[in-house]
């Protein structure tokens, strides 16, 4: 069964429900059908996408062969672009049409325009469209006996596709190597207590799963079994391993940091948080650009301008050296070789700023950005937390002694709660105090001995339930700090509270400057989207300003809240880094990834930060909408000459030697304009922070604040 995804002209997208092997096949099939042009499958999608000569014999031919291709296909696999081999065979043309004598040269010529010409010719067939005037600017000086200038002009179209299409053919690439990837093997907890493994592929509804230290939870369900520490900042985007125990549910996706579970298996498969990111990524694959380019759009609404002049030329005058003269001037000409120069040296701006752009489209849909979007770990943080608060509760303790203590016990946990506390210890250079065996009890926290002295640390429910260590008279200061959006951090000596520790998400250093930089620029709205609590994520989100924030949320509820937005009429940009990130970069206007964004948030952004810095993204939105503003006024530019030299041709007063010449010599200004803007720019002066505003309070859930991240 073959179903059309999208097509166009020239072009059909096709989904095929059958084997990967089948798919293969009926792609060799399909490849070697008289017509076709290029062929590409993407093998997770069971998509097939064919470029042809748009007659309809030829659709129909694609359309049988992929439903029915024959049993002597062999597989095939995805070859070198084809715009590779068209590159390198018009770069030999116009090496030839230089240097070999004109006879030659001509043969040569026909051979390499004759595609565009007929393109072009097919494209007509469907209205006006630059692919008309690519035929006649390269087709015009082919019959002039002009091959140089011909030649020429097919290689800097082909060089343009080239670009393009290596950029998708690699990023497709290894989107599907990871979306390919399942565990292989998994471990089932049988009726009788025993354990055994079986491929993840028989897995079934309802069987008990065990996940060890350093495992991937490979289902969601309900923890029947174990606690343990999960990282679910993959999934779930928080930041700080969260302690799971019987009763509660797993996700898949999550990493067991410290601890054992098993795990009912509720959901299987596809049907997982993972398998669920998935096929978002799949659909947004199959879902048809809904953007033109600029410079094709602009060229568009020219085209028709040239060959009415030059048809009323000939009516009127029967004058063919005056419709020759009239044919030399080529609006999409201009615009056509100047818009992509601009672009791919916004591109290289950009790069030299810190910015990997993936395509040209990337840049003019940022340009037109209103609303940013921002996960909040990794993105806005870094991954690290800053000791915030030291509250002593004895009067013979005070920050340091306190600090020092928890410290000497705490080095022995990877914990990022304790790892924060040493790490401030250093810091203020606080000797090591010798201690006796440390114990962690895993979900709860840590228990020792310092100088003979029972210690012990972790959360309140920790040291009041299951320790009997009242903390009551510090209830109003543990609301007080985590309204403030602070994790807390319980400590007691000998059975008696000894100290009171909060600390936040360390914020980027840049953050505030650039949030301040992208309101000066022109973003409307700044949103933030976590999977922390309500009071922890609305106290970060009024600390930076935010509009919105968005708490709680799951990691497809990202690109549902995007699809809102975009539905009122926003154009979204969206910043993220993880895994959980993959959908809403591909959901919104435009994707952009930290530098150490995982593989899958690289693969699915229009744009990726080289620099591990948030300014990066004010910077690329700056040389955007200063590239756009260089396309547009190119095309006044061109528009302007390209008029007044119009009608002096259709005046008679220009003959076409004096036509051409003006007309390349309006080209080469744009172009030689368009070059020069890969200067960069000099640093935007810091802009103070505007008035903060109450964000919404979204997302609210019924339920207890969550004190899992308080935990060691």
């Amino acid at each position: 069964m073959v179903r059309i995804i999208h097509e166009l002209p020239q072009r059909l997208r096709l989904r095929l429900a059958s084997r990967p092997e089948d798919l293969a096949r009926a792609s060799t099939a399909v490849r070697r059908a008289p017509g076709v042009t290029a062929v590409r499958i993407n093998p997770g999608c069971a998509a097939l996408t064919a470029a042809y000569d748009g007659l309809p014999q030829t659709r129909a031919k694609i359309l049988a062969l992929a439903a029915n291709p024959p049993a002597g296909a062999a597989p095939w696999e995805q070859p070198e672009s084809s715009d590779r081999h068209t590159l390198i065979l018009t770069a030999a043309s116009l090496f030839v049409s230089m240097m070999a004598p004109r006879p030659l040269a001509a043969a040569v010529t026909f051979v390499n325009v004759a595609g565009t010409i007929l393109r072009g010719a097919a494209a007509a067939t469907h209205g006006l469209k630059v692919e008309v005037l690519d035929a006649l600017a390269i087709g015009l000086p082919t019959l002039r006996g002009e091959y140089v200038t011909a030649n020429f002009t097919r290689f800097l179209v082909a060089l343009a596709a080239y670009i393009e299409s290596t950029t998708v053919e690699r990023s497709d690439e290894l989107l599907r190597s990871l979306l390919r990837q399942q565990p292989a093997d998994v471990w089932v907890k049988r009726e009788s207590g025993e354990l055994e493994r079986i491929p993840f592929a028989q897995l079934r509804g309802g069987e008990h799963v065990a996940v060890g230290v350093g495992e991937t939870i490979p289902v969601d369900g309900e923890i029947i079994e174990g606690d343990a520490y999960v990282d679910q900042a993959a999934v779930t985007g928080e930041s700080l391993p969260i302690p799971r125990a019987p009763g509660d549910v797993a996700l898949a996706g999550g990493i067991i940091t410290d601890g054992r579970l098993v795990i009912r298996a509720d959901r299987v498969g596809d049907s997982t948080t993972t398998g669920r990111i998935t096929r978002y990524i799949q659909e947004a694959l199959e879902r048809p650009a809904e953007i033109q380019s600029v410079s094709d759009a602009m060229a568009d609404r020219r085209v028709g301008i040239t060959l009415a002049s030059a048809a009323g030329v000939l009516a009127l005058t029967r004058d063919w050296r005056r419709l020759e003269s009239v044919l030399m001037v080529d609006y999409s000409c201009t615009v056509k070789l100047g818009t992509p120069i601009a672009l791919k040296s916004a591109m290289y701006r950009a790069a030299r700023q810190g910015c990997l752009v993936k395509s040209g489209q990337a840049i003019e849909i940022l340009a037109g950005v209103d609303t940013v979007v921002f996960d909040k770990t990794g993105t806005l943080t870094q991954n690290t937390l800053d000791v915030t608060d030291i509250c002593p509760l004895r009067p013979d303790v005070d920050e340091d002694l306190a600090v020092a203590i928890v410290a000497s016990l705490g080095e022995h946990t990877a914990h990022p709660i304790a790892r924060a506390i040493v790490d401030l210890a250093q810091q203020r250079h606080l000797a090591h105090i010798p201690h006796e065996e440390v114990n962690f009890i895993v979900g709860h926290g840590v228990e020792g001995a310092v100088n003979g002295e029972t210690v012990c640390f972790g959360s309140r429910h920790f040291l009041e339930d299951d320790e009997h260590i009242s903390f009551a008279p510090q209830r109003a200061l543990a609301a007080k700090l985590r309204a403030e959006g602070k994790s807390l951090l319980f400590a007691a000596q000998e059975n008696r509270p000894l100290a009171v520790f909060a600390l936040r998400d360390s914020l980027r250093a840049e953050a505030l400057s650039t949030l301040s930089r992208l309101r000066a620029l022109g973003v409307k709205r700044l949103v933030m989207i976590t999977g922390d609590h309500r009071a922890k994520a609305i106290a970060f989100g009024d600390a930076l300003g935010m509009d919105d924030v968005f708490y709680e949320q799951q990691p497809e509820d990202k690109a549902r809240i995007i699809g809102e937005l975009m539905a009122k009429g926003a154009r979204v940009a969206y910043i993220g880094d993880g895994v959980n990130d993959g959908p809403a970069l591909m959901a919104a206007d435009v994707g952009v990834a930290m530098p150490r964004a995982a593989d899958i948030a690289r693969a699915t952004a229009d744009i990726v930060l080289i620099e591990d810095r948030l300014d990066s993204l004010a910077t690329m939105l700056e040389v955007s909408q200063q590239t756009m503003r260089l396309i547009r006024s190119n095309f006044r530019v061109a528009v302007g000459a390209n008029t007044a030299i119009l009608i002096g041709a259709v005046a008679g007063l220009l003959p076409a030697r004096v036509t051409a010449t003006l007309h390349n010599g309006a080209t080469i200004a744009v172009l030689i304009r368009s070059l020069l803007s890969n200067r960069v720019p000099t640093g935007s002066a810091l802009i103070a922070l505007p008035g903060q505003r109450e964000p919404q309070r979204l997302g609210d859930k019924t339920g207890e604040q969550n004190e899992a991240s308080v935990a060691v």
